[in-house]
C-alpha cells in the first residue's frame, strides 16, 4: 500500500481517536486491494491534502482515469452518495461505482482538475460567475421523501454553541452569533422553494473538466437555495484573507450573485453571514483544541457581511 500523508494520519487520530483511526489504517490496505480487484482498478498514491476521507486517483482496465473515495467513519457518505445519484452527472462529477455498506465509491476523474480557487483573487468575478452557473445546473426540487439533512437542522448547530458555553458565547462575538441564529430561522421560513443542494459548494469543490467546470464532494442538503451561496463568502480559505480590500470583494460577490441567481441581495448577504458563523463553530466541533480560538479568518468575513449595506 502507498504511504499515507502524515497530516492525514494525525487528523484522523485527532478527530476519531488514536485507537479507532489506527485500527482503520491497518484494515485499509486489504480493503483497497479488494476494491481494486472488484472494479478492475490500478490504484495510484493518494492525494496529499486529505481530511475526512481516503481519496486516491486510479485507472480502470480500459484506461479511464477515476477517483476512489472511502472512509468507514464518514457519517456523510449516505447523503453524499444519494445526492450524486440524483444529480446524475449534471454539473458534477459522475458516480461510476459504489458500495453503500462498505462506504466506498468510484467517481469520474475531472481533468485537468484545476481548482476554481486558482482564479481568486485575480479573476474573482469570473470565478463567482462559474459558481453561479454550477449552482443553476445542480439544483433540483427536493425529493418528496428523503433522509437528507435540512438547512434548518444544520442551523441548530448554533444552539449547540450556546449550550457548549452554558448559555453564553465563549470566544464568539455575541452579536454575530445572535444574528446568525436569527437568519437561519427567518431565511428558512421565507424560502421561495425547497431544493436539493450540494451543501458545500465553494472554490475548492469545483474543478475544471475540459472546457467546463464541475462540482465534486456533495454533502446533500435540502432547503432554501440561497443557503448554497454561503460557503463562497469565506472561501477560498486562506487565500481570501490576503485580498487587500476584502470588504469590496465580498460586496461585489453579493451584487453579482444576486443578479446571476435572481435572488435578493439581503438574502445572499444573510446566508453568507449565517454560514460563516456556523462554519467557525464547526471548526470548534471538529477539533476541540480550537475551542478557545475559533477560526478568526472566517469570523472576519462574517463581521464584514454584518456591516455590509445591501
Amino acid at each position: 500500500m502507498f504511504a499515507l500523508p502524515e497530516d492525514f494520519l494525525q487528523f484522523m487520530r485527532d478527530v476519531y481517536g488514536t485507537e479507532a483511526a489506527n485500527a482503520w489504517f491497518q484494515r485499509l490496505p486489504s480493503f483497497l486491494e479488494e476494491c481494486a480487484e472488484r472494479w478492475q482498478l490500478k490504484l495510484l498514491p493518494p492525494f496529499e491534502n486529505l481530511s475526512f476521507h481516503y481519496v486516491a486517483p486510479a485507472v480502470r482496465a480500459d484506461g479511464t482515469p477515476v477517483i476512489l473515495k472511502t472512509c468507514e467513519f464518514s457519517d456523510e457518505f449516505e447523503h453524499g452518495l444519494a445526492a450524486l445519484r440524483l444529480f446524475n452527472g449534471r454539473g458534477i462529477a459522475r458516480l461510476l461505482e459504489f458500495d453503500e455498506e462498505q462506504k466506498v465509491m468510484v467517481l469520474e476523474r475531472l481533468q485537468p482538475g484545476t481548482m476554481l480557487a486558482s482564479l481568486v483573487p485575480e479573476q474573482d468575478e469570473q470565478a463567482t460567475s462559474i459558481l453561479a452557473g454550477v449552482m443553476r445546473q445542480l439544483w433540483r426540487p427536493a425529493p418528496t421523501e428523503h433522509t437528507f439533512p435540512t438547512v434548518e437542522q444544520l442551523g441548530q448547530g448554533l444552539t449547540q454553541l450556546r449550550a457548549r458555553y452554558a448559555g453564553r458565547y465563549g470566544p464568539f462575538p455575541p452579536r454575530l452569533v445572535d444574528e446568525a441564529m436569527d437568519l437561519f430561522v427567518t431565511l428558512s421560513a421565507s424560502a421561495p422553494q425547497t431544493m436539493l443542494l450540494h451543501g458545500d459548494l465553494q472554490h475548492h469543490n469545483i474543478l475544471r473538466s475540459g472546457d467546463a467546470w464541475l462540482a465534486i464532494d456533495p454533502k446533500g442538503v435540502v432547503g432554501d437555495p440561497g443557503y448554497e451561496v454561503g460557503a463562497s463568502f469565506y472561501n477560498p480559505m486562506p487565500r481570501i484573507l490576503e485580498v487587500p480590500d476584502l470588504e469590496r470583494m465580498l460586496a461585489r460577490r453579493v451584487a453579482q450573485l444576486s443578479e446571476e441567481l435572481g435572488m435578493e441581495r439581503a438574502r445572499i448577504r444573510g446566508w453568507g453571514l449565517a454560514q460563516c458563523v456556523l462554519n467557525a463553530w464547526w471548526g470548534v466541533v471538529v477539533n476541540d483544541r480550537l475551542s478557545m480560538n475559533p477560526p478568526r479568518g472566517i469570523l472576519r468575513c462574517a463581521e464584514i457581511l454584518s456591516r455590509l449595506k445591501v
